[in-house]
């Protein structure tokens, strides 16, 4: 079964029961300055899971495009990478565990034919005055699990709320118990991870495939409570199911990563499956350029910020280890058209936004390997003035040059020179605990920042999109937008810089609109009707079936899902404050309201 048929079975099945699709949104989800990426389905359902009502319903699935930071330094195992795919399902205060689970089993053991044998499942032992879900292990072992099959794990592993654990939630916090679904591989338990093998073991035996998020808590008045209304949150990775649909030891065997492998192997003067060392490289290079092709088209380009950092990062350290496997420059345009015909069927935008993609690829991986001579001429000089490289010195070039610390240290091997190696361990791990903090704020659930000063700067991203369009023309179109309390960003079509006439006709326009204390409203109708009644919508995304169109006025229409103001006269006054180029045809305006 391919990757293609894994994703019609999965649609298939939660239509037949019901359920809507929600399509995929991009890998920077649009306004939402908590978090750099999407990481996970559910990401743009918290306001549903919170208790506003979904225009599709209450029962609905989707595969999303995801990405994760946290599991960068973790890519070359058999399981890990930056960039995947999540289906999922929702219940939004319909069906609960009792649905849930047997569904979820149903469509691994019947649909996919898994062994049921293989199939181990984690519970929550309880924590903080929360009984054990013994509920959800019922109910596992009523469809056939045994009793050895079920593992018990805290809050550490088996709960979900924004904030972490139930001790951790703020008030009118929601959480609740979770039930994660392991496949058993059959590979042997590697002992340098313990003597005890277990679901939730890093060995790579087990591999985890699916999660079940029961939200039936909120903490009110200090107490962890029962929801009236409970939801249902699941999501499984795409990827780690074809391992096992496919009879594979790992995900990078199956058919969204072998062949990109294989074209590595075409390019480089190493085989896949020679050694570890090398198996490894194959694998970091291989999810790198896949995650980097989906960033770029989803408009993200190298930069030393946010999202563009990143990326930076995943070409840069994909130039690192393709030098390990020998690979020849400029052979990422040929990696990436292969990742481009992979996915050219869910994801055509792929190919689509293939040029742009192989020459922001091209471009960086020139700077870089210009970095790295930099990097070689400053280590020649620090060589000729001492004769052991320290923490310091190591994490100096690490951060002046983006040298790598692997490379200093073979360097200074070759040299014979003494390396602190203990000392830059203990650096790597202090350097990415700092990293990793960040990090957790910018990824605590991915909800934004939906306080009334960020709901007025989005529903200013409405006004502003119809008064470039009236002063520039209408080939204006919305292409991205970042919101903080602070200011807004806003990206739109536009070839030439804004003059200041232009500034000041769109300010007019936008502050006259406020002033006429125009309404906010919005109603729930079909798509295609939206449009033809003249609703703009964003960026050529898919759209659900039954989507909400926000009106001011009659000065604007738009697609989209909210949270907006109830009238402009409480906006203030807007004025924009910066503008720029932020790519090829593209022009970004910051704003303030006042």
């Amino acid at each position: 079964m391919t990757h293609l048929d894994l994703r019609d079975k999965f649609t298939q099945f939660w239509q037949a029961r019901g359920h809507k699709e929600v399509p995929s949104i991009p890998l920077v989800p649009e306004n939402d300055p908590t978090t750099l990426f999407t990481g996970s389905g559910m990401q743009q359902l918290i306001p549903y899971l919170m208790g506003q009502p979904h225009p599709l319903g209450g029962e609905l699935y989707n595969i999303q495009r995801s990405f994760r930071t946290q599991d960068i330094e973790e890519v070359g195992d058999n399981r890990h990478t930056t960039f995947f795919e999540m289906i999922g399902n929702w219940s939004l205060g319909d069906y609960f565990k009792e649905k849930q689970i047997p569904w979820f089993f149903e469509f691994l053991t019947k649909e996919l034919g898994f062994d049921e044998k293989r199939l181990y499942v984690s519970i929550f032992k309880g924590s903080n005055n929360i009984p054990a879900d013994e509920e959800t292990a019922n109910l596992w072992k009523k469809l056939g699990i045994l009793e050895n099959q079920i593992v018990y794990y805290g809050a550490d592993k088996n709960w979900w709320s924004r904030a972490g654990t139930p001790e951790q939630m703020p008030e009118g916090e929601i959480g609740g118990p979770d039930s994660e679904v392991f496949y058993d591989l059959g590979t042997r338990h590697n002992t340098k991870f313990g003597k005890v093998c277990h679901p939730n073991c890093d060995c790579g035996r087990f591999i985890e495939i699916g999660n079940s998020v029961f939200i039936q808590y909120k903490k009110v008045d200090g107490e962890i409570v029962e929801l009236p209304n409970k939801n249902v949150d699941f999501g499984g990775g795409l990827e780690r199911i074809l391992t096992v649909l496919q009879g594979k030891k790992s995900i990078f065997e199956t058919d969204v990563f072998y062949p990109i492998i294989q074209k590595i192997e075409q390019l480089a003067d190493k085989k896949y499956g020679a050694d570890e060392n090398s198996n490894r490289s194959f694998r970091i290079l291989a999810d790198h350029l896949r995650a980097a092709v989906f960033l770029i088209a989803d408009g993200i380009l190298p930069s030393n910020k946010e999202q563009g950092y990143i990326l930076r990062r995943l070409i840069r350290r994909a130039v690192r280890f393709g030098n390990n496997l020998a690979l020849k420059e400029n052979s990422f345009s040929k990696i990436a058209a292969e990742v481009a015909g992979i996915f050219e069927k869910p994801y055509p935008h792929l190919k689509k936004n293939e040029n742009r993609i192989i020459q922001a690829l091209e471009e960086e991986e020139k700077k870089f390997r210009r970095t790295l001579k930099q990097g070689v001429k400053e280590f020649e000089k620090i060589a000729q003035k001492e004769n052991i490289i320290s923490a310091n010195t190591a994490f100096f070039l690490y951060e002046s040059y983006g040298f790598p610390l692997e490379l200093t240290e073979e360097l200074a091997r070759e040299k014979n020179f003494k390396f602190d190696k203990e000392g830059i361990l203990q650096e790597k791990i202090r350097h990415k605990k700092a990293s990793q903090k960040g990090m957790e704020k910018k990824f605590r659930g991915g909800l934004a920042d939906h306080s009334l000063q960020t709901i007025k700067y989005h529903t200013a991203t409405h006004l502003l999109h119809q008064a470039l369009r009236i002063v520039l023309d209408n080939h204006v179109e919305q292409k991205g937008s970042n919101i903080t309390v602070e200011r807004l960003r806003f990206d739109f079509s536009h070839p030439n810089k804004l003059t200041s006439e232009e500034i000041k006709k769109i300010e007019i326009i936008i502050n006259q609109k406020i002033e006429e204390n125009l309404s906010v409203s919005f109603e729930v109708t079909n798509y295609k009707e939206a449009v033809k009644q003249g609703a703009l919508a964003f960026f050529g995304q898919r759209y659900p079936e039954q989507v909400k169109v926000y009106s001011i006025g009659s000065f604007s229409k738009e697609v989209c899902g909210g949270p907006h103001v109830e009238t402009t006269g409480i906006l203030g006054k807007f004025q924009i404050i910066k503008e720029e180029s932020a790519g090829a045809g593209i022009r970004r305006v910051y704003a303030i309201l006042a």
